[in-house]
């Protein structure tokens, strides 16, 4: 018994028998890469820069307005409001997180709110808020960690290998 034709990626019989065949692709792959460079949007890399770099000094601006806000209402001196203003600035990242209003902030202003805290405290809440539903253990403390841990990790590093160097320099307080 013949096969019977069909279009191209479905089955077709051969004695009671059925056989998957294969759409070809007359397309090499250059040809497909220069069509999709055709019709790839264009990127507006200066404004993407001057959008991060403005978006990220006001997100620094109102991380000192805090801080400022801390020294006089509090009667705080600088360093110790630091601790208190990082707070609020997290605190304020992972509410806006959680309505859904960083994320599209983000998307829009670009790498300019991936830099500061509120950045990496949007990365922990959105992987939080992605698995709750897997659990408080399993879903939101296992995969709240899934993009923050290599950071947390690379930050300890490097805070252990520079305290090593100081340490062997006599940089810094009481050395080796």
């Amino acid at each position: 018994m013949a096969a019977k034709s069909g279009p191209a990626g479905t089955a077709t019989k051969t004695g009671g028998l059925r056989q998957k065949t294969t759409p070809s692709l007359n397309i090499q792959e250059q040809e497909y890469q220069k069509i999709a460079k055709k019709h790839e949007p264009a990127r507006k890399i200066v404004g993407n820069c001057i959008r991060a770099f403005v978006v990220g000094g006001l997100i620094c601006v109102l991380g000192q307005l805090i801080l400022n806000g801390f020294m006089r209402g509090f009667h705080m001196t600088a360093k110790e409001a630091g601790n208190p203003t990082v707070a609020v600035l997290i605190l304020i990242s992972v509410i806006l997180t959680s309505m859904g209003v960083y994320d599209k902030f983000a998307q829009w202003a670009g790498a300019g709110t991936a830099v500061p805290v509120t950045g990496f405290a949007n990365s922990m809440c959105s992987a939080a808020l992605e698995h709750r539903s897997e659990g408080l253990v399993l879903g939101v403390g296992a995969k709240m960690f899934k993009l923050a841990g290599s950071v947390i990790v690379f930050g300890a590093v490097a805070a252990f290998i520079v305290g090593i160097v100081y340490a062997i320099l006599g940089v810094g307080g009481n050395h080796l």
